[in-house]
């Protein structure tokens, strides 16, 4: 029997694509280990969403051979379909699968070792017309929490972005896969479901040939349908969106959203820039007062959600002034968290030939800034939570400051520790939310030995 380890990069996309890849090669015979150990297969799922992740892809791909100079080194996803050429000659990795090839591993693996895998890389153009690669997760790895893919692919081509390159246009799943899966899921214990995609926003453009890039069908978007048909059918205890298009957040639909009983109220909503300039050469779809009409219907119709986005500082072009309108912006919508990315350019984009690049010294101190700012926001929205009764799902067991913890997440995504060890991963319990989370008190978190 042989052996095989996996390693996930990126994002909840490519974790679930590694579930269904663990899940085939177990299947198939194969025995799993930790990347960690000498295995006769490593299989890494890379990211190419940064030059930093590009370079992380490199780097575990290596690492790989390391372990075993005898192994079969495997690159599969992203960075596959935007930097074949140099895995084409990199004498450390020995197969490439693209995206939309992913669930044929075991197969590629049966003809490489048959010596009938005619070519080093099976990939093919997303860029052309494509169906979308079927694959379900058939159990739960853990009951706390597990992400469903209901899309692939996405159609802004914002001019920063690869991910269009590598991961092609939209490809919506079927309704009712999705719902059959999700059922299997829950009835198996899992606790949390996570829909996630690409852009989750244009799921179900495609399935009418509207092309509608906006997912907003006066109203009446395909994801909000999938979401209230999985609370109804499927009665998951907890149904999370990972991300969603602004722009289908309409009044409407932020009131139909709040009449799902099992929705978390934590909504990311990708911003990226809080100037409207900015946001034009970025070729985002919205203004940031369309955004901010988002923000404040979703604040409406929810009791005081936790809203969370993406912020790129350092665009090229950004002034000072721009990255003080974004700057004013963020404070204004008061995101219970951000995520700060330095602008890095992305080979074959838009934004990577425009003029107006920021220096290096200028975007590390605009993330710092915003940085600063979003601790800021973070310990405010924590602070209104303070005295209130929520609802917590353990995740897992933790030691601070010597003293034994269960940590978990409320519905709007606030972590927290929660004394003792009555409880266990997978667990639901009510408790009263009696201080915050320090960054001093964060520092002596460590896990709990096995």
């Amino acid at each position: 029997m042989k052996t095989i380890a996996f390693h996930n990069l990126g994002c909840k996309v490519n974790a679930y694509e590694t579930e269904i890849m663990i899940q085939n090669a177990q299947s198939a015979g194969y025995e799993i280990v930790q990347f960690s150990q000498v295995s006769d297969i490593y299989v890494i799922n890379t990211c190419t969403v940064t030059n930093i992740a590009d370079r992380k892809s490199r780097q575990m791909l290596h690492r790989a051979k390391k372990l075993n100079p005898d192994a079969v080194v495997v690159a599969v996803g992203c960075y596959v379909q935007t930097g074949g050429d140099e895995l084409l000659s990199d004498p450390l990795v020995d197969i490439c699968i693209g995206n939309n090839h992913k669930s044929e591993l075991t197969e590629i693996l049966d003809r490489y070792f048959a010596g009938r895998l005619k070519d080093k890389t099976v990939a093919e153009d997303l860029g052309l017309p494509s169906d979308y690669e079927k694959m379900s997760l058939e159990k739960v790895s853990d009951r706390v929490r597990t992400f469903v893919k209901i899309q692939d692919g996405c159609n802004q081509f914002c001019s920063f972005c690869a991910i269009p390159l590598a991961r092609g246009r939209v490809r919506s799943r079927s309704r009712e896969d999705i719902i059959s899966e999700i059922a299997t899921l829950v009835s198996e214990g899992c606790r949390e479901i996570v829909l996630t995609g690409i852009h989750v926003g244009s799921y179900g453009i495609d399935l009418d040939g509207s092309g509608n890039i906006s997912g907003d069908y006066g109203g009446k978007s395909r994801l909000i349908d999938l979401v209230e048909e999985i609370d109804e059918r499927c009665h998951p205890e907890r149904l999370r969106l990972s991300s969603v298009e602004p722009r289908i957040i309409t009044e409407e639909n932020a009131e139909r959203l709040s009449k799902v009983k099992s929705l978390c109220p934590h909504f990311h909503l990708s911003l990226q820039s809080g100037c409207d300039a900015t946001l034009k050469r970025m070729n985002r779809h919205y203004s940031s007062d369309e955004y901010y009409a988002s923000v404040l219907a979703l604040r409406k119709y929810f009791d005081d959600p936790a809203i969370t986005t993406d912020v790129i500082v350092g665009f090229p072009g950004e002034t000072e002034e721009e990255f003080e309108a974004s700057y004013d912006f963020v404070r204004k919508v008061a995101f219970s968290d951000l995520h700060i990315f330095k602008f890095s350019p992305r080979k074959n984009t838009r934004a990577a030939s425009m003029g107006g690049k920021i220096s290096e010294e200028a975007k590390n101190e605009r993330s710092q800034k915003m940085l600063d700012l979003t601790m800021e926001l973070q310990k405010q929205y924590m602070e209104r939570h303070i005295s209130k009764t929520a609802s917590v799902l353990i995740e897992e067991p933790r030691i601070i400051m010597g003293k034994k913890y269960m940590l978990g997440h409320t519905p709007d995504y606030i972590m927290t520790a929660v004394a003792g060890s009555e409880c266990a991963p997978g667990d639901v319990v009510t408790v009263r939310l009696t201080e915050i989370l320090t960054e001093e008190i964060m520092k002596g978190l460590t896990y709990q030995p096995s």
